[in-house]
């Protein structure tokens, strides 16, 4: 059994895409009436529209139903995790605890696995990201994601793919992790460059200088560069700088543009914004565009002014 903790978007694909390839898998909600009536009409419109949940799935609002299992998903918001830990005591290290989130924790500046690690110290931690949209893992269309965890991870590389979910595995945890955290806020950034009308040529120099501090940070903090040049770094670059699809890239748009938009939507390139430059400036390793977003997304500097601050910048050697 495969236990998977949050019913948005991303955990009921997850759970669909696994149910599909034959496993039994279990997908908590936290609201009781939430999980009678996706019982009862077997899906999750308010999350995953006009998706059927196949046989094999079922729903929970009992946490400890979905623990004790092969592995438990932690498919929860990066802002919420460690909340989610603290709480619940049936979330324990019988079985490895994959995180399925992005981003940096604003209280510590660690990233999901070592927030894991710290709350529940001697699981097997392991980061579940890369390039993908719920909507097509819950479509059955071809998806690569990294699987991130220390030590062997063969066994739960095989345990969580799927005929149309597929999964490479790495040791290098903090540079998948910052791979996925980092390229949310590039995307918020590329989103602002089309929103504002600065066209397509102008979003390709923005996301290749983003991608060389997403480098730079990594290296900084011991990751490897091949990490960030793979799924979990520039092909989740890639997709979320260039669709629509990206509640990153949205919320960008809607900067660009000068938009309200939709503060029930998570987007969690906002907070990683700001914790990763509190981390840069702790160490000193220099991210114009990730200062620009947090800095825009604070309301701190309008957008002529961070256009023109990036585009002022020292000339030197690429």
């Amino acid at each position: 059994m495969i236990g998977i903790v949050g019913a948005g978007a991303f955990g009921t694909a997850l759970a669909v895409a696994l149910a599909k390839g034959g496993r039994e898998v279990r997908l908590w909600a936290r609201d009781p009436v939430r999980v009678k009536a996706i019982q009862d009409t077997r899906r999750n419109e308010a999350a995953l529209p006009g998706v059927d949940l196949p046989e094999g799935l079922s729903i929970h609002a009992d946490l400890a139903s979905v623990c004790g299992g092969q592995a438990l998903l932690l498919a929860t918001p990066m802002q919420a995790l460690g909340g989610l830990l603290d709480s619940w005591s049936v979330i324990d290290t019988r079985q490895p605890l994959v995180a399925c989130c992005k981003g940096v924790d604003l209280a510590t500046l660690r990233g999901p696995v070592a927030v894991i690690e710290t709350r529940r110290p001697g699981a097997r931690a392991a980061i579940l990201t890369g390039p993908s949209f719920a909507a097509d893992i819950a479509r059955g269309l071809p998806t690569a994601l990294t699987l991130a965890m220390a030590g062997d991870g063969a066994g739960l590389q095989e345990l969580l793919s799927t005929p149309t979910l597929r999964l490479y595995r790495t040791d290098d945890v903090r540079g998948a992790e910052l791979g996925g955290a980092l390229k949310n806020v590039i995307a918020i950034a590329a989103g602002t460059v089309i929103g504002a009308g600065l066209g397509d040529s102008a979003r390709a120099a923005l996301m290749t200088r983003g991608y060389a501090e997403m480098v730079r940070l990594a290296l900084a903090l011991g990751a490897r560069a091949e990490t960030l040049a793979g799924l979990s770094g520039f092909g989740d670059l890639v997709l979320t700088c260039t669709s629509a699809q990206s509640r990153n890239f949205r919320y960008g748009l809607s900067l660009g543009k000068g938009e309200s938009f939709d503060p029930s939507v998570t987007v969690e390139g906002v907070a990683t914004s700001r914790a990763v430059r509190k981390l840069a400036e702790g160490i000193g390793v220099e991210m114009p565009v990730t200062a620009m977003v947090d800095a825009l997304a604070s309301g701190r500097i309008a957008l002529n002014d961070a256009v023109g601050q990036l585009m002022s910048r020292p000339l030197k050697p690429e």
